[in-house]
């Protein structure tokens, strides 16, 4: 799987990161709503460049949008998958399903691991088969309001970044977006503040680093999710280890949703 998202750039890395913002839209939307969402944006998306757009609808409307999206610049992405080509796994979607249509999958949202069960483990394999099948992973971390309170956020996000990649070839690393989404800041209202997002995502590069090397880590782009907004985007978009963000609710409107894309690119562009 190559890596076309990766820039060369002036900093000290050799690297410029694309930007990557993702709209995960959950359990919203219907088939009609879902295109009349993405017909209400389309246009100002795909005449924003410099950032990269990933719409995730529910399965649902996966082959409904992406019909809209053809010969824009807009990627599609879905919202889970299993990691099994196929079998008896009643309800599950496998990469088989997805690879014809989507760019993207996010995997280990904190909502499959806490109401679902997944484990790390669980989300190593399903990060696996999602390269395998050349869909390109976004893998979330993040921890809970009594883990920050107790001061275990470095040890959690840590455990779930390597156990996550554990396995997994160099190679395919600069092609997997990591995303941390600390739980309380999830859906709540309340977000991270931007020196608090970029100590994790900083941790989690370094994690990255430890693990293969730091110019490989350097490559990776890790998002900011967790009540990202149009008025907040810009403090997190002007820490130096967030490359974007995986919004929740923002991203079921279309003004909110295009502002944050414009002013990703107006604070990335003076990175």
């Amino acid at each position: 799987m190559t890596t076309p998202f990766i820039n060369r750039g002036n900093g000290n890395s050799g690297f410029k990161r694309l930007p990557i913002i993702a709209g995960n839209w959950k359990m919203n939307k219907t088939v009609d709503e879902s295109l009349l969402l993405v017909d209400e944006m389309i246009d100002d998306l795909d005449a924003i460049e410099g950032v990269e757009i990933v719409l995730c609808p529910p399965f649902v409307a996966l082959y409904s949008v992406l019909d809209l999206l053809e010969d824009t610049g807009v990627g599609l992405g879905a919202q889970n998958m299993y990691h099994q080509n196929s079998g008896a796994y009643t309800g599950e979607i496998s990469p088989l399903m997805l690879r014809e249509i989507c760019d993207y999958v996010i995997l280990g949202h904190s909502e499959r691991r806490t109401y679902f069960g997944e484990t790390n483990e669980l989300v190593n394999l399903k990060v696996k088969a999602a390269l395998k099948h050349d869909i390109r992973p976004i893998m979330a971390v993040g921890e809970n309001l009594a883990q920050r309170q107790a001061e275990e956020t470095s040890a959690f996000v840590t455990a779930q970044v390597r156990e996550g990649l554990a396995g997994i070839d160099i190679a395919d690393i600069p092609t997997i977006v990591l995303a941390y989404e600390p739980i309380w800041a999830i859906g709540t209202g309340l977000a991270a503040t931007g020196a608090m997002a970029q100590e994790v995502c900083a941790l989690i590069r370094q994690t990255v680093a430890e693990l293969y090397t730091q110019e490989v880590a350097e490559q990776v782009r890790i998002q900011y999710g967790g009540s990202v907004t149009a008025k907040n985007i810009e403090e997190f978009m002007s820490q130096p280890d967030i490359d974007g963000g995986l919004v929740g609710g923002a991203s079921l409107n279309a003004d909110d949703f295009i502002q944050i894309v414009v002013k990703t690119l107006e604070v990335s562009s003076k990175k």
